[in-house]
């Protein structure tokens, strides 16, 4: 018996309905399961999915190290990483932690906090992790 993959990820928010949008405005998907209460489920092309609850209490100062689960990765093409950028750099609630990278293999990064301030990332692989 082996886990297929990871079905989604839950991000706790102060305002679900604003941090599902930004999320869909910012890097597409679409809503497949809306409680009425404040539960959004945002699917993307490869079945993966954000869940957006809402927080029960405020979050404590933490750092892009700070134990536990520190950052989301969003992988995308050579142009939609480009795209992508200009859109988080055009957004003035976003925090830029590290501006584009490329490394030897031709890796792309950028790292930013989103408009609640959880760590993210896009990145781009020529070749998928085997």
């Amino acid at each position: 018996m082996a886990v297929s993959g990871i079905e989604h990820i839950a991000i706790s928010s102060y305002d679900t309905a604003a941090l599902k949008d930004w999320y869909m405005d910012m890097y597409g998907g679409r809503v497949v399961y809306d409680n009425g209460k404040g539960t959004y489920f945002v699917q993307f092309p490869d079945g993966s999915m954000i869940e957006f609850v809402k927080a029960a209490e405020d979050k404590p100062a933490d750092t892009q190290k700070t134990a536990g689960i520190r950052h989301l990765a969003f992988s995308v093409s050579p142009k939609a990483f480009d795209e992508i950028v200009a859109k988080l750099k055009a957004d003035d609630r976003v925090e830029e932690i590290q501006d584009v990278s490329e490394n030897a293999a031709g890796i792309k990064t950028y790292w930013y906090r989103d408009v609640e301030g959880n760590y993210s990332h896009l990145i781009y692989r020529p070749e998928p992790l085997a």
